[in-house]
């Protein structure tokens, strides 16, 4: 018998949480449980998602940035149908294949010139992988500097540069020679390389956990530190990078010039999963010093002929349809819509990020019940606000938000780049609706009905 999709999701409808809960992450299947966010997702098509009831979701995380020209996007299905039309030889591994040549030349391109070297990987974590190890050779030294609340990915050495608490417990010891500094602080970040023994600082233009921005005056004085200490600056442009914050690499907005810069999730046009590292010519030499070192990092699926298609194509559709300056219009529109919000609610204190990577930063308001309200919220878990404003944009609105980071009161908007003036005034309307709800104190028992409901599906099932 062939195999038959449609006839497969036909036949095993419904068992996907079973399925999860018996044979993969449970917790994760009882949090989708607990809080009703258990949907079945039939469809994505641009900014949305459909579920089995028809129903419509509006899709502000797009995959944690993967889906930045929203999802099935017809030139990237169309390009990946065409690879396999042609029976691509693939992964032949002793071989240099054109279309990873090609692509490389592209992502060269349009990073600063100093940038002239590609590695490419499967994933974000592995582009951080491969950066450390090539700063590390590259610079004979073995320590590694990151800041604080960073998030670099979940292997073990990029485990090692990740500022949260509740990732790296129970995985230690993890690589030696790492150390953290404050983001935005100058002054520790020149301590910590004053030793001159440290290879690399690895740092996001914009933090992906919290969404935090560094002051503007801090990227050119890192920068020189790097330069004064021979230290290599590595920028992580996995979230921030393809046109996510109103600039193709987020870098560009500090007029910085990065020796080595992680991409990934958004350059997979969403579909086949590719990261690159890319660096300076004496930084990929110092690795590949020699013939019998052509191998000594490498990746079996990295170079794969699809993920190169997918990265071929969405970079096309990046200059076809004017992406990145799209990208900085809507995030305008988004802090000219939600600009008012601030002024209307008290417990929304500030809108932060570039283009349409956002977090809305939550607070106490300034005095009366509605701070009472908040005090007591807080109490019962630092940053349970944040929960309480992603539930009802979910079920009230059919919003797909997040919180930005644990215990924080931020939650994070990743929007698709191809996000409108439709979805900017459907989001600013929900949320508005939402604080309104809140500063009446009603959210914690609307979010408390929701965890019931779904906390008896779940032992019911």
């Amino acid at each position: 018998m062939t195999f038959d999709l449609a006839r497969l999701l036909q036949e095993r409808r419904g068992e996907r949480m079973a399925l999860h809960s018996r044979l993969m992450n449970h917790q994760l299947a009882r949090v989708l449980t607990t809080l009703g966010f258990d949907r079945e997702y039939v469809r994505g098509e641009g900014c949305y998602l459909y579920d089995a009831d028809g129903q419509r979701y509006l899709d502000l995380l797009s995959g944690f940035g993967v889906f930045a020209l929203g999802r099935s996007h017809p030139v990237v299905k169309q390009a990946l149908h065409d690879a396999l039309d042609a029976d691509l030889p693939n992964m032949v591994q002793i071989d240099c294949a054109l279309l990873p040549g090609v692509l490389a030349e592209a992502l060269v391109a349009r990073a600063h010139p100093g940038i002239e070297r590609v590695v490419f990987c499967n994933s974000g974590t592995e582009a951080v992988e491969a950066a450390i190890k090539f700063a590390r050779r590259a610079t004979r030294r073995s320590r590694i500097v990151h800041c604080e609340h960073a998030f670099h990915g979940l292997s073990t050495g990029s485990l090692a540069l990740n500022g949260g608490a509740e990732f790296r417990a129970g995985f230690g010891p993890l690589l030696p020679g790492t150390g953290s500094v404050p983001f935005g602080d100058i002054q520790a970040l020149r301590r910590a390389l004053s030793g001159r023994d440290v290879a690399a600082f690895v740092v996001e233009p914009i933090q992906g956990k919290g969404v935090y921005v560094a002051p503007e005056e801090y990227w050119q004085q890192a920068a020189e530190a790097c330069r004064e200490t021979g230290t290599l600056l590595v920028a992580d442009e996995v979230q921030t990078g393809m046109g996510r914050t109103g600039r193709f690499f987020a870098y560009e907005h500090y007029g910085i010039e990065p020796d080595i810069v992680t991409v990934s999730k958004a350059l997979s046009g969403g579909y086949v999963p590719v990261g690159a590292m890319l660096c300076s010519d004496r930084v990929l030499r110092s690795v590949h010093s020699s013939m019998d070192r052509a191998l000594v990092h490498s990746s079996t699926f990295s170079r794969n002929q699809l993920a190169m298609v997918a990265g071929l194509a969405t970079l096309q559709v990046f200059d076809d349809e004017d992406i990145v300056d799209r990208a900085r219009r809507t995030g305008e529109a988004f802090e000219k819509a939600l600009a008012p919000l601030v002024e209307r609610h008290p417990l929304l204190h500030e809108v932060r990020g570039k283009g349409l990577m956002i977090g809305l930063v939550f607070g106490p308001p300034p005095d009366g019940a509605a701070r009472r309200r908040f005090r007591a919220v807080d109490a019962l878990r630092p940053g349970l606000l944040s929960q309480l404003v992603v539930v009802p944009l979910f079920h009230r609105h059919r919003m797909l938000t997040q919180v930005a980071a644990d215990n924080v009161n931020v939650v994070k908007l990743l929007p698709p780049l191809v996000a409108g003036d439709d979805e900017v005034r459907a989001f600013a309307d929900a949320l508005d609706d939402v604080l309104t709800s809140a500063m009446q104190g009603g959210l914690l028992m609307e979010v408390g009905r929701t965890v019931a409901r779904g906390t008896l599906r779940r032992r019911a099932g």
